[in-house]
């Protein structure tokens, strides 16, 4: 659960297998970036797929942008599918709810706001609102993106299977980024992963 996966395409380029779906052989490297970026300084790639591959240099940066791509569709789904929230004082009224999984703070935004509804997370009272994760990995833009909106600093997914397939794929990309992990994959929650992203597809349309 905690690899990733790359094969050599037909061109002999180096690619991520983000769905670990594609042909081939493949090389496995723990999924942090700094780890990403040292099996290309060493060149292990070639080794560990025993053939000529061109490996790009910034591979590792590359792979950022498709983590963070795949994690804004599946926020996107999420709000197709009614599982997601935006502005401040919709997540508010949601926290206040108890049906939050998940914060999503732009890292751009304001900090009072953003402690505002941290801090709302603590006051709540309820055992399991000291669980609720916060994810800071996209700017305001890429998180209006995925809520067809020019700029988002305050979101949140409600419980669903949409908003558990969003969930994972932002701890994926917050533990690619060498960030504390603040959900643990569960097996439960790896299911989700391949069983509900079809599942959440069809539903938002």
């Amino acid at each position: 659960d905690g690899l990733m996966r790359f094969v050599r395409a037909p061109d002999g380029s180096l690619v991520a297998d983000l769905k670990h779906t594609l042909p081939g052989r493949g090389a496995w490297v723990t999924a942090r970036r700094s780890i990403v970026a040292e099996a290309v300084r060493k060149g292990l790639f070639k080794r560990a797929l025993k053939n000529e591959v061109m490996v790009a240099t910034d591979l590792s940066d590359q792979v950022a942008v498709l983590l963070t791509q795949r994690a804004r569709e599946s926020v996107s789904l999420a709000n197709k599918a009614g599982m997601a929230v935006a502005g401040f004082t919709k997540v508010e009224t949601a926290l206040r709810s108890g049906q939050v999984i998940c914060l999503i703070e732009a890292r751009d935004g304001a900090e009072d706001g953003r402690n505002k509804l941290k801090n709302l997370v603590k006051s709540t009272g309820a055992d399991n609102k000291s669980a609720i994760p916060c994810f800071s990995d996209f700017d305001s833009t890429d998180l209006g993106l995925a809520f067809g909106r020019s700029h988002v600093i305050h979101a949140a997914l409600m419980d669903g299977p949409a908003a558990r397939a969003a969930l994972a794929r932002l701890q994926r990309l917050n533990d690619y980024q060498a960030k504390d992990s603040v959900v643990p994959l569960t097996p439960d929650l790896m299911r989700d992963i391949h069983v509900t992203d079809e599942t959440a597809r069809i539903n938002a349309e």
